[in-house]
Order: structure tokens, then sequence, then C-alpha cells
């Protein structure tokens, strides 16, 4: 009987945001500059703990998607995947990944990343993903997402309908935020930002310590 284990990617997999820039690199420079004057609220709102970053990231994508050539996007994704992402990938993690697939184990990348790099990066390295994926119609882009934001619960439900969890033995969780909280809480075994936890309620003191 085979485990499974499911490791979020930005902060997790990768040393940083790789959100952010990819939208730098695929938005024209003006789309760019008159995005950031639309979203400058946004930015203010979130800063200030009213916005979340999950309704933020889909706010952004609204703006710089809609109307884009999909065709386009996800060639730029593909050139992203290829050229930025190894710079940005955590070696360690890549070896807790062969890890787990040289016992057999299924290994799934969750997360709130754009399908338009986040796939082809799985791809080349055989891996299954389940991310947030942009919405396309006759070409182009609409600037919503099929689904929604897939982070926080959307996580769970998005592994559960994909996957019989009875079948497991046991199933790994591995995150660095928020918003793997009810990933991490899904698994049997979890490890927060490389730190193995037995429950969600560690993290709060491993962030924020008393003084002593």
């Amino acid at each position: 009987m085979s485990d499974l284990a499911l490791f979020d990617f930005d902060g997790t997999i990768t040393w940083s945001d790789t959100w952010t820039p990819f939208m730098r690199m695929a938005i024209s420079p003006v789309r760019l500059a008159l995005g950031q004057v639309a979203l400058s609220p946004v930015v203010v709102g979130y800063r200030l703990g009213a916005i979340s970053a999950s309704r933020g990231r889909s706010l952004a994508a609204r703006v710089a998607f809609t109307g884009e050539d999909a065709a386009g996007i996800r060639q730029r994704g593909a050139d992203y995947a290829a050229r930025v992402l190894p710079g940005k990938v955590r070696p360690a993690a890549i070896e807790r990944l062969e890890w787990h697939r040289a016992r057999g184990d299924d290994v799934v990348i969750v997360s709130g990343s754009l399908d338009v790099y986040l796939k082809p990066w799985c791809a080349a390295r055989q891996l299954e993903c389940i991310c947030t994926t942009l919405e396309e119609r006759d070409g182009r882009l609409t600037g919503r997402y099929l689904n929604g934001d897939c982070s926080g619960a959307e996580k769970v439900r998005r592994v559960r309908q994909r996957y019989d969890l009875s079948r497991y033995e046991l199933v790994y969780a591995y995150g660095d935020s928020g918003e793997d909280r009810e990933l991490l809480e899904l698994a049997h075994r979890k490890s927060y930002r490389w730190t193995e936890i037995s429950s969600w309620k560690e993290v709060t003191a491993f962030e924020h310590p008393k003084a002593q």
C-alpha cells in the first residue's frame, strides 16, 4: 500500500514567490503599468489585512490577463518554467520529492501557482499537479480562474476530488503558509517550512515564540 505526498510549491519547493515574477515577465509593460495603478487600492488593502492574498491574486489576474492571447501566455509560461524556475527551487525539496518517488509514493504538487507555468514544470519531472487554472475562451484568456484560486480549503477539495485517500496508508503534506493549513491538517505527517509538526497549533508557537 503506497503513500501520498502533497507538496505546496511557492515557498515550499521554491525559495520564494514565483507568481509575481511571472506576472512581471508575461504581461506587456503598458498593461503592467496600468495594472499597478488600478490595483494600488488592492495592495493597500492586502497590507492592511482587509484583502486576502488569494483575493488579491484573483483581482490581479483579472487585470493582467483579460483578453490576452492564451497561446502566447502559455508559451511564456513554458519559457518561465524552463529558464527561471530551476533557479528558484530548493535542492533539499527535490531530494524529498525523489525520496517519495523512490518509495513508490504518489507525489502531487498542490498549489495556487498558475497552470501556465507550473504544469510544464511538473510535466518535465513527471509530477502530478493540482493548481490554479486560467480560464480560456476562443483562444483568449478571460482573466478568471476555473474553479477559483487553489488555496486553503480549495486545495483539500481538489485533492479529495482526484484521490481516494482511503487507498493510502499515510498522507504526507508539506507547506509554508496559512494557505496550506487545511492541506496540512488533512495529512498524517505534516511539515511546515520543512519542520515536522503534529498539529497546526504548533505553527503559532513556531512563528511567534514566547519571549525568554
